[in-house]
């Protein structure tokens, strides 16, 4: 087993407080979140040495996370999103939206084909009981869907913005 197996990480969006838990539990103030019908968009600064912002996009129907983390230079220069496979719901009586992540990330590279990672992270949590089998399964079947959707789209930004019915909004889009 690898030596960093944990159980699935959870995040907890809170709208009305304007702030993210992170799965560590460090709570950070929100500069922006917006509502739609799809989902939700957060934008936050980050106190990380890699990267100072991030934006994320919670798409509850599709089951990703959608990310594009502002990189200092020198960093993943390349990297356009990085996509969360998971279970992601809100708003709960509260106004709080919550990511529960299932193990499995894609890595838009624009140029290159979508790259699926971390695939031997949910077996090995599968075999740890961290995660079900369904929902291993649903995993499994929302990356290949996006990974799909992706190519037949020529770009994964392409197909999300088809699937949400609109462009997504980005800080620089």
């Amino acid at each position: 087993m690898a030596a960093d197996l944990h159980p699935t990480k959870h995040e907890v969006f809170d709208v009305a407080a304007m702030t993210n838990t992170d799965p560590k539990g460090f709570v950070r103030p929100v500069d922006e979140y917006r509502v739609t019908d799809y989902g939700l968009y957060m934008s936050r600064t980050a106190d990380h040495p890699t990267f100072t912002h991030l934006e994320s996009w919670l798409l509850p129907a599709l089951g990703l996370r959608a990310n594009i983390f502002h990189f200092v230079p020198g960093h993943r220069e390349t990297q356009r999103l990085y996509i969360d496979v998971g279970e992601f719901t809100g708003p709960d009586e509260d106004d709080r939206w919550h990511a529960v992540d299932w193990y499995l990330d894609l890595v838009d590279n624009p140029g290159e084909p979508l790259e699926l990672i971390d695939v031997d992270e949910l077996f090995e949590a599968h075999a740890a009981q961290y995660i079900s089998t369904a929902d291993c399964e649903d995993a499994v079947r929302i990356a290949v869907t996006a990974m799909t959707g992706a190519a037949a789209a020529h770009g994964v930004q392409e197909w999300l913005d088809k699937q949400i019915g609109e462009p997504m909004r980005w800080l620089d889009r």
